[in-house]
């Protein structure tokens, strides 16, 4: 095998890798750098993503987050694309809301544990625990060479027992580890986040604490963090309103374990502007079916003492105009790097003029570097290439065996791992 990380050697973001075997290649990955618009990024130069080419056998999308997807809507649309079935359906929900959603018409469903025989290829998804639902890391076999590409991943959320499972019993004889690391340069070595459950903790106390709307601002695709949120709720006594761009892709992913329309206390609102986008569209039935759940401009402000309700900074004039926002607190649940942007410091003015408290409580959707060395020291590779991180010159002091790389260049497992 032969690699070639055109993206991701020194960023976090934009995550693109091509790998050949036997003249016959697959892509792992094709997201959207950090700070990018979509329409300013072109693609990579892989033969078959402009033009159709044989010789590439598939792109692998490790989990529906932009930065590992989010210029797939580039690709032809016979492009083979294996993902996750789940992780497909939040991709066509959120598509009928947002601009650069992928609705794939070539896929390959990929499931835990469960390889795919692709040309001289041997693919094997590994189910991880992740701030993305249905997300995946990847065993790549050809050439009798094993190369492991980790994805990206943690230990503290609601499935971090899928990292104990994989130390515990790890895929052997790793040649090459191509691991994430989003989190050097954020924590120390010794540093721990705070799980989910203990989230859960810090939001009832919150709910408990709020004389009015509690507003929370969230990713509508973090589900465990919906999870989260919701039982908070259900503990506290307090109603959860989920706009409905969030509750369609709630409902997309067919886990009738996750919190959805039909729940108790579960409110659907329809803010201003996915309003527009259902007249826009016409997906009138689609809005239809989540009457018996809708909760209505007029209804909140005599309910927002008892309500949690998810927020978005252009639902500010939704909520002025319902008139709920008094001893209202926002409970900011997102990297606080995103808040820090030019781009909201409109938000930030709006809630100094409004006097709503801004509350930081999130935790992160990486794993810490002492969570990072159980999977390194679980897979002992032969080599191990930084990837997803605006730091890959501190891997050396935390892992053996580690090769730095840049981006667009073509290296050989061979000459590298066995000499």
């Amino acid at each position: 095998m032969r690699v070639c990380i055109h993206r991701g050697t020194h960023e976090i973001g934009g995550t693109c890798i091509e790998i050949e075997a036997q003249k016959k290649r697959i892509v792992l990955d094709i997201g959207l750098p950090l700070e990018s618009e979509f329409s300013d990024i072109p693609l990579p130069p892989v033969p078959g993503f402009k033009e159709v080419d044989s010789s590439l056998l598939g792109v692998f999308i490790s989990h529906p987050h932009l930065d590992h997807y989010g210029l797939a809507p580039k690709l032809l649309q016979e492009t083979p694309v294996l993902i996750g079935s789940a992780a497909l359906r939040i991709l066509k929900a959120g598509s009928q809301f947002i601009p650069g959603g992928a609705d794939f018409n070539n896929t390959i469903e990929i499931n835990n544990r469960t390889p795919i025989m692709l040309g001289p290829f041997t693919l094997t998804p590994y189910l991880v625990d992740h701030s993305a639902y249905d997300a995946y890391g990847l065993l790549v076999e050809a050439d009798g060479q094993r190369l492991y590409y980790s994805g990206d991943f943690r230990g503290h959320g609601r499935k971090g027992k899928l990292l104990d499972s994989f130390v515990s019993h790890p895929p052997k004889d790793i040649d090459v580890l191509l691991m994430e690391g989003s989190t050097f340069g954020r924590s120390g070595i010794d540093d721990k986040y705070p799980s989910e459950s203990d989230l859960e903790n810090k939001f009832l106390e919150m709910f408990r604490g709020i004389k009015g709307m509690s507003l929370i601002w969230c990713s509508g695709q973090n589900i465990d963090r919906l999870v989260t949120v919701y039982r908070a709720c259900r503990h506290s006594g307090r109603q959860f309103i989920a706009d409905m761009y969030t509750a369609c892709v709630l409902q997309s992913i067919e886990n009738q374990r996750l919190p959805q329309p039909g729940w108790k206390g579960f409110r659907v609102y329809l803010p201003w502007f996915q309003k527009q986008t259902i007249i826009r569209k016409e997906l009138f039935d689609l809005a239809r079916s989540f009457a018996p759940w809708r909760i209505y401009p007029e209804q909140i402000k005599e309910e927002a003492n008892k309500s949690v309700m998810l927020f978005r900074p252009s639902m500010k004039t939704d909520l002025e105009k319902a008139d709920c926002l008094e001893d209202a607190t926002l409970i900011y649940s997102m990297w606080s790097g995103y808040l820090e942007r030019d781009q909201y410091r409109p938000l930030r003015d709006w809630l100094d003029e409004k006097s709503i408290p801004l509350v930081h409580c999130h935790t992160s959707g990486h794993a810490p570097i002492s969570d990072l060395k159980r999977l390194a020291n679980a897979l002992a590779p032969k080599m191990l290439v930084p990837i997803h991180s605006f730091e890959p010159a501190q891997f050396p002091d935390h892992f053996e065996n580690v090769v730095l790389k840049d981006d667009g260049h073509w290296w050989e497992l061979t000459a590298v791992c066995h000499g």
